[in-house]
């Protein structure tokens, strides 16, 4: 399988020439697989196409408002699979047998190239920002709608603009959807200024059992099926969760580590320049980009946490 990204042009092409589209976010979908899917869904009915998001089951209420009605019905016959945001066939939604993507539209240089053709932008920060080239590359027009989810792309991926990967470029993109109409200021209040008690509770417990090495520069958050139960967790409370151990001072590198099943935990790398988060976390399966990267180890939560930690450890540069 040749791993040789396409252009943005070459990407605009395939787009015009084929129709009956379904657009597939990824497991435990975020705000860039939401909002990158739904913007090109209403880009591509712009062009007079049939396009439609795939039921994701663990799509959130927060997210729902925005991408609910784009939903495909339970008889949608589809053509064309176009995969948003997804690194590799792993990270296919709950419950989806494995259809071969004929497109993938991708911002993680861990892309394994497992569609057909792949667009992959590792110097974005999110995917977003490639759906804003497609619009301009297409010749389409973005309406409020389109902008707000772009918006809820770039953001999300972004911390607010905070994270490490914003670049220029990421802000220029914000500008261009915030001056399209996106509803930018109740976006914000919504993804990063609001937490329902539950999360809140949550945040506190973690903070108590966040473990500390190397003098404080590596920090570790570890949070429990049992914990998740015991404040009323639901996924709708998770966005995020990832950045709360790197909130402390000093840290350079932060580790979180949910239990999602008994025995299996999903972890969440965040680093600087002193680690590859995404090497290291190909260690076990997993990637997605230099600073931020993530994968699944099947074993219980304080056993994943040190094998994560120690990984982290050996690949450090001194």
């Amino acid at each position: 399988m040749e791993k040789t990204s396409i252009s943005v042009a070459a990407c605009a092409d395939f787009l015009r020439a084929h129709d009956r589209y379904l657009i597939m976010s990824h497991c435990r979908p975020d705000g860039d697989t939401l909002g990158s899917s739904g913007a090109l869904c209403l880009i591509l009915r712009k062009m007079g196409k049939t396009a439609y998001l795939m039921p994701n089951p663990e799509i959130t209420p927060r997210f729902e408002t925005y991408v609910g009605g784009l939903i495909a019905p339970a008889d949608y016959v589809h053509d064309t699979l176009v995969a948003v945001d997804l690194a590799a066939e792993t990270m296919y939604p709950r419950g989806f047998a494995g259809e071969r993507a004929a497109l993938c539209i991708d911002h993680h240089g861990s892309n394994s190239f497992y569609a057909e053709q792949t667009l992959v932008r590792p110097e974005c920060a999110a995917c977003g920002e490639i759906i804003l080239e497609l619009v301009r590359a297409l010749g389409t027009e973005l309406d409020g709608e389109i902008a707000d989810l772009l918006y809820i792309a770039i953001s999300t991926d972004t911390g607010c603009f905070l994270y490490r990967n914003t670049t220029p470029a990421t802000h220029r993109a914000a500008a261009a959807v915030m001056e399209a109409g996106a509803d930018y200021g109740r976006i914000n209040k919504l993804m990063f200024r609001t937490i329902s008690e539950a999360r809140m509770r949550l945040e506190g417990a973690v903070y108590v059992g966040l473990k500390r090495y190397q003098n404080g520069e590596i920090n570790a958050a570890t949070i429990t099926l049992e914990m998740m139960e015991r404040f009323s967790v639901t996924e709708n409370d998770c966005d995020d969760l990832a950045a709360i151990a790197g909130r402390i001072e000093g840290s350079l590198c932060s580790i979180t580590v949910r239990e999602i099943a008994p025995g299996r935990c999903k972890i969440s790398l965040r680093s600087g320049d002193q680690v590859d988060s995404s090497a290291v976390c190909a260690r076990y399966g997993g990637g997605g980009h230099p600073m931020a990267a993530g994968c699944t180890i099947d074993c219980p939560p304080e056993e994943a946490r040190e094998k994560i930690v120690r990984a982290v450890m050996e690949a450090w540069k001194r």
